[in-house]
């Protein structure tokens, strides 16, 4: 299916591994030129080598958006080179798992400020150009209770920020969406380490979810990519669970 992104230019901040990454190869696959930010570089340099394979341009630097100078500073030179943004893929997170007050600051300052620093970069030129389409990664856990606290409530801002943004922009043809992947394994990840580590709970999450086993960077990445692509051309303001049946609220 050709989703019509072929010469698009796309940002995902925190690209170089998991969710982001599968997103970043998907948009590469349909000739979408791709910009990443992360902050290890073994696994950026890796995979912008996978990305340049896809036979697109492609910019990867080391930058942590918790600092706004680094964040910015990014931001522009992909501005700088492109020119124009049509895609921007909101990813990067803390993963801070607890309830402490570092857990929260650095929830806030990642997950929740990070993405709002990078859409408020990014918007005005989507404004000039007159188009545009973004993106924000949340969880499950910003429509469940009892999940980590910090992490729950930061993704759960997301979902708000991304449904008064898709109302303000509509009329200027910009669409704004969120995910809310469920628990996703990948080598590296959190629950790949669950199963090495704390198996009773690794199989206790499989068990509580109808379909009965984690779902895939590629799945989420699939979903992604369809959204940001002229194929959902009338799907802004949503929160889409994709987590194999886990969400089950009517709310």
């Amino acid at each position: 299916m050709d989703l019509q992104l072929k010469g698009k230019n796309a940002i995902i901040t925190g690209g170089s591994k998991g969710i982001g990454r599968s997103i970043a190869l998907h948009l590469a696959e349909e000739g979408a030129n791709i910009a990443i930010c992360a902050r290890g570089e073994e696994a950026l340099q890796k995979t912008k080598k996978e990305l340049l394979e896809k036979g697109v341009n492609v910019i990867a630097e080391i930058c942590d958006i918790g600092k706004t100078d680094q964040l910015e500073n990014f931001l522009d030179h992909v501005k700088a080179e492109f020119e124009n943004i049509d895609i921007l893929v909101n990813n990067a997170s803390a993963l801070s798992m607890g309830g402490e007050f570092q857990d929260w600051e650095a929830s806030i300052n990642i997950d929740l400020m990070g993405s709002v620093r990078a859409t408020k970069k990014v918007l005005p030129w989507m404004i000039e150009f007159g188009s545009g389409n973004v993106l924000f990664i949340s969880s499950v856990s910003g429509l469940e209770a009892g999940s980590p606290p910090a992490y729950a409530a930061a993704k759960a801002a997301l979902i708000s920020y991304s449904k008064t943004m898709a109302v303000e922009l509509a009329r200027k043809h910009i669409r704004v969406n969120t995910i809310a992947p469920g628990a996703v394994e990948f080598k590296g990840g959190i629950w790949a380490m669950m199963k090495e580590h704390n198996r009773p709970f690794y199989d206790m999450a499989i068990d509580m979810n109808p379909s009965g086993r984690m779902g895939t960077p590629e799945e989420i990445a699939n979903v992604a990519t369809f959204l940001v692509s002229p194929s959902a051309s009338w799907v802004t303001g949503t929160c889409l669970a994709i987590d194999g049946g886990a969400h089950k609220s009517n709310l």
